[in-house]
């Protein structure tokens, strides 16, 4: 894949052959949020990393091969949790609604 999603973000300059990609869009009400932040949690819950959401809810992650968990804050709803799947040459698109 040597591009993003419609709509999405763009993948141009990274090496998809060498990365396991965790990535996605938040959304509440059927809306992108623009506010927020989602947690990458290993598979003990043990906190790895945290990004902030684009203007557009959207996220990304370059994780390890496993299972994750994508925990999701975002301001008025209760926090969601996801688990997804990495693995190195693979991108794990990931759509969350809070």
């Amino acid at each position: 894949m040597c591009g993003a999603t419609e709509g999405g973000l763009s993948l141009d300059g990274i090496n998809t052959k060498i990365e396991a990609i965790v990535q996605g869009q938040v959304t509440k009400d059927g809306e992108p949020v623009s506010t927020g932040y989602v947690r990458l949690l290993d598979r003990t819950g043990e906190f790895t990393a945290e990004v902030p959401v684009s203007a557009t809810g959207h996220f990304r992650f370059f994780a390890g091969d496993g299972s994750w968990t994508l925990r999701t804050l975002v301001p008025g709803a209760d926090p969601v949790d996801r688990t997804v799947q990495a693995a190195v040459g693979s991108i794990a698109e990931v759509e969350i609604a809070v």
